[in-house]
């Protein structure tokens, strides 16, 4: 039972090889009979070459005609063929019967080669993506139990053993482990995980055990947000295909007519006898076909998109490539985007009598009690000093920290609530702190008063003395400036930045990255009214953007590109092209991806129609045959789509 059932599912899968192969067979065996003079058996063998070679045309060409009123390519074939045969029939010369079967047998042989090769493309877009697992283990009361992915709710906690898959997306409770992203992100190179970090569905889980919470529906994790974005992609037509499908259906109605005026006028007009004239129709039906016109776009821009993905850049659609090697400027965000958007300390200026560990160590010890993100900053960057937690902590919202510490009260905050504290601030850390924020950095100041008092906040401006100032910045992603010197390099003709953040913050970031145009201090539609001007001098303009603020902007631009993961749900939904990994060198590379398909969609374009004119010039003069009119079109459509397979490397 088992070999049938083999043979019965390669059949399925190969079925256009196992047709095109069988088509062959029955043509050489009728071949062979008639040249033996057993026409009986000629006659025999020759129909069913016809039938099982081009069934399949012959069915998708008539589905075509009567569905939607319209001619293509396989029912001009097949008329071809039929044609080739009747003449071969009603001359009595039966080598034009075996021509017809050698269309058909060529036709067949090259509809297979496209359909591996497009199933290439297929299996590359699926192998982007490990497919989560069909059931997770779920704690339940204690115990572990296996339940589908399905059945998942928010709050419920999953526990994700070495070596294997994580189900969905959710954030660690328990556990420390290496997790390999490719699949999401396109890295390879594994990213270290532990408490409070999220994970994704998909990623594969390396030497740890973890333990996590589900925190959004299974049906809406990254992974499956991938898999339907990508499948749209393949399914949409950018406009050039959209053009080349239009001028099919009318180039096709052209060609049949063309094709009658040749069957009947050439022998009033240059004395050509019949059997001349309608053979010499019939290989015009065949070398006018614009088969591999029509394959000239839609394998490179699939084969692009799946290039793209396999690097962590995912296309929503083959327009969007199409678009993005047309860019002529594009416009950044800067917090999230050309900042990591999480801050880190910059540099401690420590006063004249303390050291900058005494600053960090005083500030980390209350610092350590808040969630404030330029709390985290300080406590990191204390990470490897010897310090105690303060107890009695207090914070107040938009000023400071106060709490005490190894027996003495410190203060962290802002220069106007360490003021309450303190009699004079000093002037050198005055000065350097006015510096700092007239370069967009954040200053922290930090005071102790060596005798505490009953409570956090009593006795200002009694025993405090200024320990030092903490600048904190938003760290500029390290790529941010090799990627806009590349950017220059491809020629982008305008490169500019939008952020809501002031002109100082702004002018540093920018200065640093070296983007010489900047818009500070914008509102959601203030962004989206530069890019449209943008778009009236540059026409094809790019956003970049990772927030719910980027979102309009996103939309309106040409070409709309998120980061993955820092992007906002809308940023990501809004987006034309998504930066899995948030690597912003990628943009480069997605440009670049994105002119050499055009560059190989013109190359197909130009070797389409030169074979179709070469074809035809050929046949008027009466140098090439039936077959070798099929051999010279089919190897043409075989040669475009194998060329825009190149965009797979």
């Amino acid at each position: 039972m088992l070999y049938p059932q083999r043979f019965t599912q390669f059949t399925r899968e190969h079925a256009d090889s196992v047709a095109a192969l069988l088509c062959g067979l029955l043509l050489f065996l009728g071949w062979f009979a008639l040249h033996l003079g057993a026409l009986g058996l000629a006659f025999l063998l020759l129909p069913a070459a016809y039938v099982i070679g081009g069934y399949e045309s012959a069915r998708e060409g008539l589905t075509t005609l009567f569905k939607e009123k319209e001619l293509d390519v396989d029912l001009l074939m097949i008329v071809a063929a039929i044609g080739a045969a009747s003449l071969g029939l009603w001359r009595g010369e039966y080598h034009l019967i075996i021509d017809g079967a050698i269309l058909i047998l060529i036709f067949a042989i090259s509809g297979a080669l496209e359909g591996y090769a497009m199933q290439r493309t297929e299996r590359s877009i699926r192998s982007l993506m490990s497919l989560t697992p069909d059931t997770a283990r779920v704690l339940l009361q204690g115990r572990e139990e296996e339940v589908a992915i399905t059945q998942l709710k928010v709050g419920d906690q999953i526990v994700v053993k070495p070596g294997e898959l994580i189900a969905t997306d959710g954030i660690i409770l328990s556990g420390y482990s290496t997790l390999n992203q490719a699949a999401i992100t396109g890295e390879s190179l594994p990213v270290e995980k532990t408490v409070g970090e999220e994970v994704f569905a998909g990623t594969l889980n390396g030497y740890g055990a973890l333990q996590i919470k589900v925190h959004k529906p299974a049906q809406s994790s990254l992974i499956v947000r991938v898999i339907r974005l990508v499948e749209q992609a393949q399914t949409q037509a950018p406009p050039s295909q959209e053009f080349i499908d239009r001028f099919e259906k009318g180039y096709a109605k052209v060609i049949v007519v063309a094709g009658i005026l040749l069957a009947t006028l050439p022998p009033f007009l240059w004395g050509w006898d019949w059997e001349t004239t309608i053979y010499r129709a019939l290989t015009f039906l065949v070398v006018a076909s614009p088969c591999a016109l029509m394959a000239a776009i839609m394998p490179t821009l699939l084969s692009g998109i799946a290039n793209g993905a396999r690097q962590g850049i995912l296309f929503k659609n083959g327009a969007q490539l199409e678009k993005i090697g047309k860019v002529r400027a594009i416009a950044f965000d800067k917090t999230g985007t050309l900042t990591t958007g999480q801050v880190q300390v910059f540099q401690v200026f420590p006063a004249s009598e303390y050291t900058r560990k005494d600053v960090l160590k005083a500030a980390a010890s209350v610092e350590s009690s808040s969630e404030h993100p330029i709390g985290k900053a300080i406590v990191q960057a204390a990470g490897d000093l010897d310090w105690v937690g303060a107890i009695q902590v207090q914070a107040i919202p938009g000023q400071g920290i106060v709490g005490i510490a190894q027996e003495q009260q410190v203060i962290v905050g802002n220069a106007v609530f360490v003021q309450q504290h303190v009699t004079n601030l000093p002037e050198e850390l005055r000065q350097m702190a006015q510096s700092l924020e007239q370069q967009g950095k954040t200053v922290v100041w930090v005071a102790k008063n060596p005798t505490p008092s009953p409570s956090p906040l009593a006795g200002r401006g009694a025993g405090f003395e200024v320990m030092g100032v903490i600048a904190i910045a938003d760290e500029v992603r390290s790529q941010a400036a090799a990627t806009i010197t590349r950017l220059k390099k491809l020629g982008i003709e305008q490169i500019v930045m939008l952020t809501g953040d002031n002109e100082e913050t702004a002018h540093s970031v920018a200065k640093a990255v070296g983007i010489d145009r900047v818009y500070a201090q914008l509102l959601p539609e203030d962004k989206l009214d530069v890019i449209r001007r943008l778009q009236q001098q540059y026409q094809t303009v790019a956003m970049v953007g990772d927030g719910i603020n980027d979102a309009p902007a996103l939309a309106q631009a040409s070409v709309g590109i998120a980061m993955g993961i820092s992007g906002s749900d809308v940023a990501l939904e809004t987006a034309d092209i998504v930066l899995m990994a948030d690597r912003l060198e990628k943009i480069a590379v997605a440009m670049h991806l994105g002119r050499r398909s055009q560059a190989i969609v013109k190359q197909n374009i130009v070797v389409a129609l030169g074979f179709i004119m070469l074809l035809l010039v050929g046949n008027f003069l009466g140098n090439i045959n039936l077959p070798i009119g099929v051999i010279g079109h089919e190897g043409s459509t075989v040669l475009v789509t194998l060329s825009g397979l190149r965009l797979l490397k």
